[in-house]
């Protein structure tokens, strides 16, 4: 007789059925898919609560790149309509870009074999020099930004539509010394010909490539080699000029100098273009936006005193608190104005008509915990973006050691922007800029051309930015001279930390100071010793004998 089991048949001689043993082999998958690892927890496929999270996720194209349209637009709604939006994007722009950051030569003089006093004689003129081209509109291709100005906007482009891009050119202008130029493009305006990606080998436009996704095109190996820049905006409706594309070369043929600036964040390899730095909140912030305003709506009705008028019975007589005729009415305000549309007078009493009544509706206050509430959700949407709540409301009143915890936390992460942002834009025009300089002979710089390991020499620098907020300045300034003292600071980073500045020029400066301080109180000395001798003393110049 034959023994049933839930896997299968068993045959009396003990030997098992191919189905039954398919079966066993079938449940043993599954028990181990369902009881190993990540199994019990984020990837379980039979716990209720995770069961229909359904989820999908490919390479960077499909989950960044092909999504990137939408979430520009969004994020760029989310900037000019939603507060908290805007906070979170100007707060980091003020506190890793502010003013701009300002460069700071650091020549290596041990390789050049420089002496110090050289060193720093050059890196002097070198800041000078820089002066000339950065702090004038001409460093603009638009000429509308010097380059300071031109960070900030690069920077704040980055966050809001994920990536920035910026092409350097050479165009003459009277009476400037340098032709370099800065070209700001809007990252809507990098995208692929007749906005079609190409994943395989083929012609795009007359040309043979081998791949272009979102206006990035790469050779076989990956490596991206040019970018592709539409004429306009794919959306403006300003201009008649019809869509075009320029394919422009990540580094020159000739030269081999940066042609174009790709300023962006990477979270995926293999990615090529960035993300906003809203997508990941862009629904929390949008439903808060939504709740604050049903919130603001149901204060305004609660501040409004709303009646309605019963009547009796149907009356042909003008409705409830209109005194004038209805063709009066409508002649003093043009026949613009219905005559159901009444208002109530301040103080006025009026009667009723016979059968009339009145109801009133009373709206209910706000939500008592809109506050908490808020406060709750915007915590974790500011913990995604990496800046405290209290750093993005701008709201300090939790106790001293908790505001001074945010905004160290907060510090690191703007030291971090500061640093890809510098690498990514700042030190390549830098070094573009430094390159025309040379070859201009404006800058002594033996060696420049001949070694790449010169021109790094040469070439490599401190980009500072703003300030550190000081919760406490005194204790910071002597924890900054303890520092320094130990030997495990210098006085030109603490100088940058705690003012922004530079070490050597303030120490240039003081001594400037000291010498005309000295210079002042020398020449005041002989007039003030002079005015003691005219003047009598206190006493009218008699001494005042004992009893």
């Amino acid at each position: 007789m034959y023994q049933e089991r839930a896997s299968g048949l068993i045959l009396p001689d003990g030997v098992k059925s191919t189905k039954a043993l398919r079966l066993e082999a079938a449940e043993r998958a599954l028990i181990s898919a369902v009881n190993s690892g990540y199994s019990h927890y984020g990837a379980s496929r039979t716990k209720a609560n995770v069961r229909g999270w359904n989820s999908y996720s490919g390479s960077a194209k499909e989950d960044i790149e092909d999504n990137l349209d939408l979430l520009r637009q969004r994020s760029r709604d989310a900037y000019m309509g939603i507060p908290s939006a805007t906070a979170a994007l100007k707060t980091l722009r003020t506190n890793v870009i502010a003013g701009g950051l300002m460069p700071s030569p650091q020549i290596d003089g041990d390789y050049l074999k420089l002496s110090d006093e050289r060193v720093e004689e050059l890196q002097a003129q070198i800041l000078r020099e820089f002066s000339l081209w950065a702090d004038s509109t001409a460093c603009d291709a638009d000429r509308v930004d010097d380059f300071y100005g031109l960070q900030q906007l690069a920077f704040l482009s980055s966050l809001m539509n994920g990536d920035a891009f910026a092409t350097l050119t050479l165009k003459q202008r009277p009476q400037q010394p340098y032709d370099l130029r800065v070209r700001l493009i809007e990252a809507d305006r990098v995208c692929s010909p007749n906005y079609r990606d190409r994943v395989t080998p083929g012609k795009v436009l007359g040309r043979e490539v081998e791949s272009i996704i979102q206006g990035v095109e790469t050779d076989e190996d990956g490596e991206i080699i040019a970018y592709w820049i539409a004429n306009k905006h794919p959306r403006s409706y300003t201009t008649l000029k019809t869509q075009d594309w320029k394919r422009v070369e990540v580094y020159g043929k000739k030269t081999g100098m940066r042609q174009v600036l790709h300023i962006m964040q990477r979270e995926r390899a293999g990615q090529r273009r960035g993300v906003p730095i809203l997508a990941p909140v862009l629904e929390t912030l949008k439903q808060l936006e939504r709740y604050a305003e049903a919130e603001t709506t149901a204060a305004l009705l609660g501040a409004i005193f709303t009646v309605f008028v019963k009547k009796g019975s149907i009356t042909d007589e003008g409705p409830f608190g209109q005194l004038m005729r209805e063709e009066l009415l409508n002649r003093m305000t043009g026949g613009e104005r219905d005559p159901n549309d009444l208002e109530l007078g301040a103080g006025l009493i009026m009667d009723l008509e016979m059968g009339e009544s009145v109801d009133t509706v009373e709206t209910q206050h706000p939500h008592s915990g809109y506050d908490t509430f808020m406060m709750a959700r915007m915590k974790q949407a500011a913990s995604a973006l990496e800046i405290p709540v209290n750093v993005l409301y701008k709201h300090f009143d939790v106790n001293f050691s908790c505001a001074r915890g945010a905004l160290n936390e907060f510090w690191r992460t703007c030291g971090m922007m500061r640093e890809w942002f510098s690498e990514d834009f700042c030190q390549p025009i830098y070094e573009m800029w430094f390159t025309e300089a040379v070859a201009r002979g404006r800058i002594d710089a033996p060696g420049y051309f001949d070694d790449p390991a010169t021109r790094k020499a040469y070439t490599d620098c401190k980009w500072n930015g703003p300030a550190r907020t000081a919760m406490n300045p005194s204790q910071e300034v002597e924890a900054a001279m303890k520092r320094v003292e130990a030997g495990f600071s210098t006085a030109a980073e603490e100088t940058a930390q705690l003012t922004g500045g530079d070490y050597s020029r303030n120490i240039r400066q003081r001594l400037l100071e000291a010498k005309r301080k000295r210079e002042v109180t020398e020449a005041s000395t002989p007039t003030q010793l002079q005015e003691q001798k005219q003047d009598p003393p206190p006493d009218g110049g008699q001494k005042q004998e004992g009893n």
